[in-house]
């Protein structure tokens, strides 16, 4: 609505380039807000990053020659349109002006223990001496409540020469590791897809999607967690088709379809290269004729070590140990990423009873039902008599019959969320294997209880409800489900999904700490505080001790951070007022000397970006 209206330029473009009126209408924007001083001499020229930026059109920026300022258009335009525009404003203006400056300062504190130990303590901090570009983005911040302790990155430093006296205060001992790179998000996965030269911005949408339906990638939060068959379907692709992966390839492709597209190049001829190859470069053909060639189980298999490998099969990933009829299998739980299962937790894993258990005999059918494990959860299944052998009449050797399209498959029940395998009976079985259950008919068509995917509920031909409990499923008389469906249908919201796991009692707070699934991945919490998961922790070997561990750890956080928020001073004062040097605490124990002051003036430029 923004371009419609005429408040912005064309905004499908991830262009960094404005026009030369464009340039000089925010230099004089920025000229007449905050000062000549805040302008360089020269305008700023930007070159994107990106091998494929589309700069058809030049950059987003406010439309006219003259800029209006978001204050001037607040009455014409909606919260959402404002904040945009408020954006875009801020940017295009900021992109003109000059860097911001800073003044960094570090002090080395020697202190003397009481043990008559020494140590050194320091104290860094910076003060921001000319704003420049941060005046048009308001950022000049102070800490909200006038505290003298503010953020690191912001912290000022007293006035102090070598060999002064300190008191100290108060100290706080911190803890600090470091963290492994940040996984992919798709806003950072596009970026570094922009670097290489790979996609077009038409195509990013489609990429995204794609490794997510195929199952490539899982979301935990907003982070892309890639599976298991990401690396068997990547290991495929570079041991046989590695010049069709190769980064610099398909880039070099994607040059040639711009190419192609602009009529610079036949497609034909690219497309012949292409497929027959060149000289020592061999096409798709020679590339697709050794297809047979590929071992399968080679390519799903990962191995760990001590015998133990991760194969990709077709329900998915699972561990295997040992050959032969010795082996031994364990699924692979489907939250656990790649990096989570170590040789320990693929050990701990095998260790765990396999869960499949014979219940018993069907008094019906006579056959045995069994209690296992599957890919979805716990079940009950009916398990078929092995069919008779039947003799080749080519070979003469005994093998088994093939299976008929329309045999009968057995009959399957998920465990209700109050059974486990090792505590369901047979009769819990023979209840299972009854549903769904017919009620009776209401206006001549039946009514059924079942339960399903999303929990407990009847169905009275088109019409569901949702029943309030499992126990309903073999209680719930034909009258109660008539009268339920007598009353108006109400679309409730989503129950909310049961604990994936009761870690116990906190002896604290004597509150459960339970483990729970929730919109940004798995948590837990003691219904007060939540706290994620860290790298390595995995559903299945969560303990009670870790649980409250990860929940001091968030309380902690809290009360850190509960009191740093900061607010927003108007870029006026931040130009008027001039910068100083302020007493703040230091943190550190026993008396101190300072020792060196590495400040001198020193200043630091910090750049804007178009």
């Amino acid at each position: 609505r923004l371009y419609e209206n005429g408040y912005i330029t064309y905004m499908r473009t991830d262009s960094v380039t404005l026009s030369a009126a464009a340039i000089e209408s925010a230099r004089a924007s920025a000229k007449s807000l905050y000062g000549a001083e805040y302008i360089p001499a020269t305008q700023r020229v930007y070159e994107g990053k990106s091998k494929n930026a589309q700069e058809a059109h030049e950059a987003i920026r406010p439309a006219g020659e003259t800029f209006r300022t978001p204050g001037e258009l607040a009455p014409e335009l909606s919260r959402d349109e404002f904040s945009l525009y408020d954006l875009i404003w801020k940017r295009t203006i900021a992109s003109q002006m000059c860097d911001a400056k800073k003044m960094q300062m570090r002090v080395d504190f020697d202190v003397e223990t009481k043990t008559g130990g020494a140590a050194i303590f320091r104290a860094n901090g910076s003060v921001i001496t000319f704003p420049g570009f941060l005046a048009a983005y308001e950022e000049i911040v102070e800490d909200k409540t006038g505290d003298e302790e503010s953020a690191e990155s912001d912290k000022r430093l007293p006035a102090m020469a070598a060999g002064d006296s300190i008191k100290v205060s108060n100290y706080i001992c911190e803890g600090h590791e470091t963290k492994p790179p940040a996984r992919y998000t798709e806003p950072t996965l596009v970026k570094k897809l922009e670097e290489l030269g790979i996609g077009r911005p038409s195509t990013f949408a489609s990429i995204m999607s794609t490794i997510q339906d195929r199952g490539y990638v899982s979301k935990r939060g907003r982070a892309l967690v890639p599976t298991f068959l990401a690396f068997s379907v990547t290991g495929l692709l570079e041991q046989h088709f590695g010049k069709l992966v190769d980064y610099e390839f398909t880039a070099s492709m994607e040059e040639d379809l711009d190419r192609i597209a602009n009529g610079e190049e036949d497609r034909v001829s690219w497309l012949t290269k292409f497929f027959f190859g060149t000289d020592g470069n061999p096409g798709l053909e020679a590339l697709a004729a050794d297809l047979g060639a590929i071992d399968a189980q080679q390519i799903n298999t990962m191995k760990m070590g001590e015998d133990i490998e991760i194969r990709v099969g077709r329900y998915g990933a699972y561990i295997q140990k040992g050959v032969g009829d010795d082996r031994k299998f364990a699924n692979i739980p489907e939250t656990m990423a790649p990096d989570e299962l170590t040789l320990q937790v693929a050990i701990e894993l095998l260790a765990q009873p396999s869960g499949e258990r014979e219940l018993g005999i069907h008094p019906e059918t006579n056959l045995p039902l069994i209690a296992k494990s599957g890919r979805f959860g716990p079940y009950i299944t009916e398990v078929f008599p092995e069919p008779e052998m039947v003799v080749d009449k080519k070979t003469g050797e005994l093998k088994k019959p093939r299976k008929k399209k329309d045999a009968p498959k057995p009959k399957t029940a998920s465990l209700l969320s109050t059974m486990t395998l090792d505590t369901i009976t047979i009769d819990d079985a023979l209840k299972l294997m009854s549903l769904p259950r017919t009620l009776g008919n209401y206006d001549d068509v039946a009514i059924t209880v079942q339960n399903g995917r999303y929990g407990p509920y009847m169905t009275h031909g088109t019409d569901s409800r949702t029943l309030t409990s499992e126990d309903q499923l073999f209680s719930i008389t034909l009258d109660e489900a008539i009268e339920l469906y007598k009353q108006p249908k109400v679309r409730r919201r989503g129950v909310a999904k049961p604990p994936l796991k009761d870690l116990g009692i906190d002896p604290a707070s004597s509150k459960p700490v339970l483990v729970k699934d929730g919109r940004f991945g798995i948590y837990i919490t003691d219904g007060e505080t939540n706290a994620t998961l860290r790298r390595g922790d995995t559903v299945e070997f969560l303990t009670l001790e870790r649980g409250l561990e990860l929940l001091a750890g968030r309380r902690a956080w809290e009360v850190e951070n509960g009191g740093a928020s900061r607010v927003k001073k108007s870029s006026k004062r931040a130009k008027k007022s001039a910068p100083s040097l302020t007493k703040n605490t230091v943190k550190a124990t026993g008396k101190a000397k300072t020792k060196k002051k590495a400040a001198s003036g020193k200043g630091k430029a910090v750049t804007p970006s178009a």
